[in-house]
């Protein structure tokens, strides 16, 4: 290696790279480094519109309780029991809108566990294969064939993050949380790559919870 090259840091020739990408693929420069939001994803369910109806009655829609931080997505004041083998049950589980054109649940591996569940860890929407569960609203009870899994860590990005960071829709990367004693670094995170997305990642309630992320000092996307 000569003096130049040794002399180049890696995060210079990191951003030269990202600069060359994001010029190709038409998108301005930032000026700064993006704001970076991590979340924790509590248990939650998606519903078609049949399965709201037979659940909450005839013509029934979602009722927006809060947005969500990414645009048109929603935490519904909605919530149905959940009931898994063995008549283990979770009383009242959130539903998220809008709704999907199938019925999907989202659980940690604790609430897994707690009703008797082992679902795959999985992209959301990949659902072939997994284990259903029966849903009980106040007009009626579901029964879901399939649809329960614990989502895997990801990132939600517009292009112009992507250009940033030098990823496209389904690479891997890792993020780094300190946080004290808990600090650690979670491998093979999803790129998920949308318009009009904000840059989010999304861990589940356990993982959360074991980084102690509510008092993170640092936080870091990497490649």
């Amino acid at each position: 290696m000569s003096q130049l090259e040794s002399s180049i840091s890696r995060d210079i020739i990191e951003a030269v790279v990202r600069k060359i990408l994001m010029e190709k693929a038409g998108i301005p420069s930032p000026s700064a480094k993006p704001e970076l939001v991590v979340s924790i994803s509590a248990r939650h369910i998606h519903l078609t519109d049949a399965d709201v109806e037979t659940l909450f009655g005839k013509g029934r829609k979602l009722t927006k309780m809060k947005d969500l931080y990414q645009d048109g997505f929603f935490a519904a004041q909605e919530t149905v029991m959940l009931i898994g083998p063995r008549k283990r049950m979770l009383p009242s589980v959130r539903i998220l809108g809008p709704t999907r054109k199938e019925s999907q649940v989202e659980l940690s591996f604790t609430d897994a566990i707690s009703l008797g569940l082992d679902p795959p860890v999985r992209e959301s929407g990949k659902l072939e294969g997994t284990p259903g569960c029966v849903l009980v609203g106040p007009a009626g009870v579901v029964e879901l064939k399939r649809g329960v899994i614990r989502a895997e860590r990801h990132v939600h990005m517009g292009p112009s993050d992507a250009a940033y960071y030098g990823v496209k829709d389904k690479d891997r990367m890792k993020l780094r949380v300190e946080a004290g004693g808990c600090s650690t670094t979670f491998e093979n995170v999803l790129v998920r790559v949308g318009e009009k997305i904000k840059l989010e990642v999304h861990l589940d309630t356990d993982e959360g919870n074991a980084v102690d992320l509510e008092h993170a000092t640092k936080i870091e996307l990497l490649k």
